[in-house]
């Protein structure tokens, strides 16, 4: 990754592709260094740990994790991303394929075949297998009901649980369509229709929203959080208001992190034990929202955009924190914020994978569908101008 001082002589922050970069790099790394942490409160994590965790960490059970979670049987930790990068990985893939902005019907035609048919190394099963495998219920939805149950794309994720499933995915949408966030928001409503519907949908659409809004030349946490809250609807918006109001307050995780789960509670389902969600858990609604998102601004608010505070706040808030990592280290590392080399290379390392192979694929097709959408535009300012619109010459 490109040093700080780099940037200090460029104006408007680092070029796309370092950013492009930043925040695939980024979201990776969050994702492995919250992976270990998963589900557990900021006490509990202190107490396993012996403090905050600060940087990779083994897997919460030891040597046991193969058989201490049964219906989870993952080796989360020592630097293994989780399936927010697996999908996301598998979403560059898409587009590499299909070379242009993507909607549900690509979901369908491309990829749930790459969760269904092609092996990959899985590096929380030390296996190579295909990642149908790996990916949990809410995310073998898109095979049994695009597959198996051959529903209309846009309206498939109708009736799976609303969670964080299509949103921790959505960062190569809003790269995609760089300093653009309501087209990333579009687009992510769009593809994430296949996969879920309600506060979840509305929170794929938010969060490529906000990576798109990082890509901007001279972009800040406020700016990005600005840029959400232009698009964001329902119990969405008013969780990101409320939480990064709170968040403003803050400039060290340790003190956010109390205040910022308190923030979010009212808008949250799943309730204050994790791993026992209440009744009206990850049902559709209009007055809630996913946790993850918002409490991801937050840490971005409270980091000033900065990588490894938001990230490692991310971490310690526990939960669902892979997820609420890879949200806030796609965003600042959008934002131009350094990952860290040695967390960069260890976890690629670790997993057995090119965290940078997918920013060089992406990058190229960005170009390329930007240089389509500048065509596409001037084929429709052409006819326009063909019909006398308003500003046109006689």
């Amino acid at each position: 990754m490109t040093s700080p001082s780099a940037h200090l002589t460029r104006p408007g922050g680092p070029p796309l592709d370092e950013r492009i970069a930043g925040a695939l790099v980024g979201a990776a790394v969050g994702d492995a260094l919250g992976g270990p942490v998963e589900g557990y409160s900021p006490e509990q994590i202190t107490e396993r740990h012996g403090g905050r965790v600060h940087g990779v960490v083994g897997p919460w059970h030891g040597d046991a994790w193969r058989t201490a979670r049964p219906v989870a049987p993952y080796h989360k930790g020592d630097g293994h991303v989780t399936d927010d990068t697996l999908m996301t990985h598998a979403l560059v893939r898409v587009y590499a394929t299909v070379r242009d902005h993507l909607d549900a019907y690509a979901v369908a035609a491309h990829l749930v075949p790459d969760l269904m048919t092609n092996p990959r190394w899985i590096p929380e099963l030390e296996a190579e297998t295909i990642p149908l495998h790996r990916i949990f219920l809410a995310e073998k939805w898109l095979v049994a009901r695009l597959h198996y149950g051959h529903a209309d794309p846009r309206e498939a994720g109708t009736g799976n649980i609303v969670n964080c499933g299509a949103a921790m995915y959505m960062a190569p949408v809003g790269l995609v369509n760089a300093a653009h966030p309501a087209a990333a928001y579009a687009e992510a409503l769009d593809v994430a229709g296949a996969h879920q519907s309600s506060y979840g949908r509305e929170a794929a659409g938010v969060f490529a929203a906000a990576v798109a809004a990082a890509c901007a030349p001279g972009a800040t946490a406020d700016s990005v959080v600005a840029a959400c809250l232009a698009l964001a609807k329902d119990g969405t918006r008013e969780a990101i208001e409320k939480v990064c109001e709170v968040a403003a307050r803050h400039s060290d995780f340790e003190s956010a992190l109390r205040p910022l789960r308190e923030a979010v509670a009212p808008y949250d389902t799943v309730g204050p034990d994790y791993r026992s969600p209440s009744l009206g858990a990850r049902r559709p609604s209009r007055l809630h929202a996913i946790e993850e998102l918002p409490v991801a601004l937050g840490m971005l608010v409270v980091a000033g955009g900065d990588f490894r505070h938001a990230v490692l706040g991310a971490v310690n808030y526990g939960r669902d924190c892979d997820s609420i990592a890879t949200m806030a280290g796609a965003v600042s590392g959008a934002l131009g914020s350094p990952v860290p080399e040695e967390w960069a290379k260890t976890v690629a390392e670790a997993s057995r994978l090119d965290l940078w192979e997918p920013a060089v694929t992406l990058t190229g097709v960005t170009r390329e569908v930007f240089a389509r959408d500048v065509d596409r535009r001037r084929a429709h300012e052409r006819a326009f101008a063909e019909l006398g619109g308003p500003g046109c010459s006689d």
